[in-house]
């Protein structure tokens, strides 16, 4: 159970390992291996997998009883009962480009759910944070989701899956969203998107096929901010749609991207 842990304790380390892993990232090599992995749009670099390496390291130095999730293959089963979830570099593309927005994704579960997390994006100077019950923030300061947002007045970000043929439905969904909204934003790091309704940078966010190492952390610092996290149809955050908005914008643009 959760009462077994300490969450601060938790949270301080998720923060100090996605500093270290981000601050190093910073260090960004003028050559970049890329590797292909699902397909010619989706890869990884050789700064992806050392960066996993060594945040998997601090941690199970920290805690060598946890398991590890980790984007980049990383894989450990717990007997703490305690396992992290990592992205160790969310945001490649904008990596390997040169563009701001890639961070270090740091959660802790239990069998209960997410317990802490952690956002850090270095080449913006921000960090977000939260533990369950806790509250979300983002430098240190409280952060609250936007409510309440009408569709019609309501700044909207996505990204794009890299299954190419998920995107040209994904294409007509936005078609026939655009009329209905202020305007959209596409960032392309999935934990940055949620922090941003977190901290009510943008006001609502979908986006389709999102593994478990996009959502942990940054869906958490959203629910702790105040806004609602689901999937498609309203249930828990899914494969198909994680849909994530403050509770009156939230059931609207469930409508609207459905």
């Amino acid at each position: 159970m959760s009462a077994a842990f300490d969450l601060d304790e938790l949270l301080a380390l998720a923060i100090s390992v996605a500093e270290s892993a981000g601050s190093w990232l910073m260090q960004r090599p003028e050559v970049l291996d890329v590797h292909q992995k699902t397909s010619a749009v989706d890869f990884a670099t050789q700064m992806d997998h050392a960066s996993e390496k060594l945040i998997v390291e601090r941690l199970l130095a920290a805690r060598p009883n946890d398991g590890i999730i980790g984007e980049e293959g990383a894989c450990r089963p717990s007997s703490s009962g305690l396992t992290w979830v990592i992205d160790p570099l969310d945001g490649t593309v904008n990596y390997f480009y040169g563009l701001p927005g890639w961070n270090v994704s740091i959660a802790a579960k239990d069998e209960s759910g997410v317990l802490v997390g952690a956002v850090f994006a270095p080449s913006v100077n921000t960090l977000w944070s939260a533990r369950r019950g806790g509250g979300a923030f983002q430098n240190g300061l409280p952060i609250h989701c936007n409510d309440p947002i009408a569709l019609n007045r309501a700044l909207i970000s996505t990204g794009f899956s890299y299954d190419l043929a998920l995107r040209e439905e994904q294409a007509v969904r936005i078609h026939r969203l655009i009329p209905q909204i202020r305007d959209l934003r596409r960032i392309g790091a999935a934990a940055v998107d949620l922090c941003h309704v977190a901290a009510g940078m943008v006001d609502g966010y979908f986006e389709a096929t999102l593994n478990e190492w996009d959502l942990a952390a940054g869906g958490l610092i959203a629910k702790e901010a105040g806004a609602i996290v689901t999937g498609r149809h309203g249930g828990e955050p899914n494969h198909e749609m994680v849909i994530a908005a403050g509770p009156a914008l939230h059931a609207q643009l469930m409508a609207a991207v459905d």
